[in-house]
């Protein structure tokens, strides 16, 4: 080391990095990212969603990824044509299953997906529909003919059911369309589940396209990653997320494709047969999925919320359906423990303060070591400080006479940094499991917490976390010698429980909890090195 900074100011540096990190985390998600996402549903409610009526133009696709396909023979243009909101005159066909209702309106689409279970509802206490008005529709069809495909757009379907009654059994229906000779039928069997498998056909070879559609759009749940979610035969996953596709791309084997918001997703599946898939781009740049076929195509498909156990239960795979964001490979085993927790305790709340301490066990010796360390620097601060003043004009023997005072004393600046830092993967993995798991929505844990998947109503736990924030702040030992410095810190208990107002309560509770314990556990070491002082006196 050449100068001071590099060895005393080295902790500085690093906590106050540290925090940068987690405020910007937090500022950017609720002050920046969140106030987009609104927006962007306000003008989509004013101007409405529109979608393109062609086929891929999959000519000018992206061919890096997967050995992309082509054909000539597809559309060389895209139609301006949108889709208009779909009156009860135009459905055609009402399913009803034990988990939701689903209308099929006359050209074959899925209108709409309203879930009927109890736990599942808006902010106004009705029943949650997963789609607007006049977005791209699941199992819209579209053809590479234009001739044709423009045709398709003008001829509505018959259906063999009306009513279909799914609660209880398996059930099957079809629908077809007579385009002028071709005709195009879709065979459905609909489970109690509100799975589906479909089976769709034309009398002649015609390449066509079907849609999972555009991701539901729910707007109380808009602070979160929405796009399309892709699962390749090799494991591999690839996210495109809203308003980033400039161009199609394309992929062949696919297992699923996925378009999601924060709570529900639309998909289609297939784990024996390889989909062969194209993104393409709406007005938005918002990423629309079709799934190839020549003649014929059977599959699987689910619409409804990401809940691990029900994707789970049609196929241990479509659990990648869940995003966790950059620290997956964390959160994901994370939240199998949750729910492993979750199957003993009954509570979510009870769960998520059970979990808290469990890691807060396995990591009390990064933590401890720490806690030590910050102890050793505040019992040196005096020589520290000697130091400084007899060699302020010489940062050399400053940096030399530091390094020996760190080395004698077992010190380690950087040693209440690091445990920290390390942590900081294991608090944006919870931060994205409790932000996305669907099982905490309508969980009750005490009192006037009724749903952990919303923000404490009263601001109790928020104001709860603030101040043990600022007990932990109290007992913490503070080397820094900067004022400027030592008001930033004071200030950010107010700073966090702030933000905090507005996150999930399952995400407040575990935050507070987590301080709780912190601060046990600096009041032990504290003790002891009280203890320690005194019998060295």
């Amino acid at each position: 080391m050449n100068n001071l900074n590099q060895n005393n100011g080295m902790q500085k540096r690093m906590l106050i990095m540290t925090l940068v990190v987690f405020v910007f985390f937090i500022a950017y998600e609720f002050l920046v990212l969140k106030p987009q996402q609104e927006a962007r549903a306000k003008q989509a409610e004013v101007e409405k969603q529109q979608s393109q009526n062609a086929a891929p133009d999959v000519a000018t696709t992206d061919t890096s990824i997967q050995g992309a396909p082509t054909n000539n023979n597809m559309s060389n243009s895209i139609s301006s044509l949108s889709s208009k909101a779909v009156g009860s005159s135009d459905i055609i066909t009402t399913i009803t299953t034990a988990k939701n209702r689903i209308l099929i309106d006359r050209l074959g689409r899925v209108a709409q997906v309203t879930l009927l279970q109890s736990i599942y509802k808006d902010e106004e206490g009705k029943e949650i529909k997963l789609f607007e008005a006049d977005q791209l529709r699941p199992l819209e069809v579209r053809f590479a003919n234009t001739d044709i495909n423009n045709k398709a757009f003008e001829v509505n379907y018959t259906t063999t059911a009306e009513v279909v009654d799914a609660t209880k059994s398996v059930q099957k229906f079809t629908l077809t369309q007579d385009i002028d000779g071709l005709v195009l039928t879709k065979d459905f069997t609909v489970y109690p589940d509100g799975h589906y498998d479909l089976k769709v056909k034309t009398s002649q070879k015609e390449q066509f396209f079907i849609t999972n559609g555009f991701r539901p759009n729910v707007l109380a749940d808009m602070y979160a990653d929405h796009g399309v979610y892709v699962k390749q035969n090799d494991g591999t996953m690839e996210l495109t997320s809203d308003e980033k596709l400039d161009k199609i791309k394309s992929y062949t084997g696919i297992k699923f494709v996925s378009n999601f918001d924060r709570y529900y997703a639309t998909v289609i599946y297939n784990f024996d047969k390889s989909l062969q898939v194209s993104l393409m781009p709406d007005s938005k740049q918002n990423p629309q999925a079709f799934v190839h076929a020549q003649g014929e195509i059977d599959f699987s498909g689910y619409i409804g919320p990401k809940n691990f156990n029900d994707l789970k239960a049609l196929n241990p795979q479509l659990t990648d359906v869940i995003e966790y964001g950059w620290f997956t490979f964390i959160a994901k085993p994370m939240f199998t423990f949750l729910q492993f927790v979750h199957t003993y305790v009954g509570n979510w709340g009870w769960t998520i303060v059970i979990l808290t301490i469990i890691i807060k066990l396995i990591l009390y010796p990064l933590s401890y070591k720490g806690m030590v360390s910050m102890q050793k620097l505040k019992d040196l601060a005096p020589k520290m400080k000697e130091i400084q003043t007899k060699y302020k004009d010489d940062k050399q023997k400053q940096s030399m006479h530091m390094m020996e005072l760190y080395k004698k004393h077992g010190a380690n600046p950087m040693g209440g940094c690091l445990p920290l830092l390390l942590q900081i993967p294991v608090f944006f993995a919870i931060y994205r499991v409790l932000l996305n798991s669907i099982e905490l929505k309508g969980a009750e844990w005490i009192l006037w917490i009724h749903d952990l998947a919303e923000m404490d109503p009263y601001y109790v736990l928020p104001i709860l976390m603030g101040v043990s924030m600022f007990i932990q702040q109290k007992i913490t030992p503070n080397t820094m010698q900067d004022e400027t410095q030592k008001k930033i810190f004071q200030m950010l208990p107010i700073i966090f429980t702030f933000f905090f107002l507005w996150f999930p309560a399952g995400l407040t509770l575990y935050w507070f909890t987590n301080n709780l314990f912190t601060i046990g556990q600096q009041y032990s070491i504290n003790k002891i090195f009280e203890r320690q002082r005194a019998a060295k006196k």
